[in-house]
């Protein structure tokens, strides 16, 4: 049985950025507490809602260090350290490793892609270089590549690969893959919506956007409150409008936590979009104070 880093709710967290588009580390440590003290399990730092692609080398070494420091072992920290070079992949990954970090979180290279044995030997090289636990991410609407439950079976021989995080959206896939891995591999929603699907054919809990302004609630979803996830499925939907985080980084903006804009690529949400998020956030009577 491989190693569970947590059961439940992880938050994949945004970067705040401050008025000069630099790390608002003020923001970031506060909403660090708040996470931590309304029950999420784990923290995923630098990934897709962390703005990966646009932190420079220099600042994702002051934000691990700093992070690490904050969390103090309260909860797991887990880095996202993907890359579609592999020697570029296990630098991320050891620099994760030096200042502290408990996992890495490492998605399918992208652009130039590779075949599925690719994909086998990407992680079996990175595993190889690292002793940290390593989830797999997969989610082929980003990078073009889809990995395959026999590819996840071979996957799972690696000793420190021991969870995914699934966002392919299908089910069967994700059930075969359980089926072919049993307990040799941890999964994890990568999707809000299907938390409570993919907990039900043996999934163990979801790395979550919701979860950055409700991550009480969020943590319920994953303990399997279909009422819960009922409520706030439109909030859920509507925090992918546009492309993740833009949406989510103005929810928090609006509710009073001064996280800043997205870095450029992306940039901010239509007039109409703003109103759906901001309806729904006085809707529901969403408040947060950290």
């Amino acid at each position: 049985m491989k190693k569970i880093l947590f059961k439940g709710s992880a938050t994949a967290m945004v970067t705040p950025f401050d008025e000069n588009n630099k790390i608002n580390f003020n923001i970031f440590e506060k909403l660090i507490d708040f996470q931590i003290n309304n029950g999420t399990q784990a923290l995923v730092i630098l990934g897709t809602t962390g703005e990966s692609p646009t932190v420079t080398y220099e600042e994702r070494t002051e934000i691990i260090s700093k992070i690490v420091k904050k969390v103090d072992k309260r909860v797991p920290v887990i880095i996202g350290t993907g890359a579609n070079s592999t020697k570029t992949a296990v630098k991320l990954s050891k620099e994760a490793q030096e200042l502290g970090a408990d996992a890495v979180l490492i998605v399918t290279p992208f652009y130039n892609k590779t075949s599925q044995t690719g994909i086998i030997k990407h992680y079996n090289h990175i595993a190889d270089k690292i002793y940290l636990p390593m989830i797999v991410y997969n989610v082929p609407t980003r990078t073009g590549l889809n990995i395959l439950p026999e590819t996840y079976k071979e996957l799972s021989k690696i000793d420190n690969i021991v969870a995914i995080k699934e966002a392919n959206g299908n089910i069967s896939s994700i059930i075969e893959t359980k089926f072919l891995c049993g307990d040799d591999l941890n999964i994890y929603s990568g999707n809000d919506d299907q938390t409570i699907a993919i907990n039900s054919v043996g999934g163990i809990g979801v790395i979550s956007v919701l979860s950055n302004i409700l991550p009480y609630e969020t943590q319920q979803i994953a303990l399997g409150n279909r009422k819960i996830l009922f409520k706030y499925y439109d909030l859920i939907k509507n925090l992918f409008c546009d492309v993740n985080p833009i949406p989510v980084k103005y929810a928090l903006n609006y509710l009073g936590i001064n996280c800043g804009e997205c870095r450029l690529p992306l940039c901010e949400l239509s007039d109409n979009l703003k109103k759906q998020i901001s309806d729904l956030i006085n809707k529901y009577k969403i408040k947060l104070s950290i």
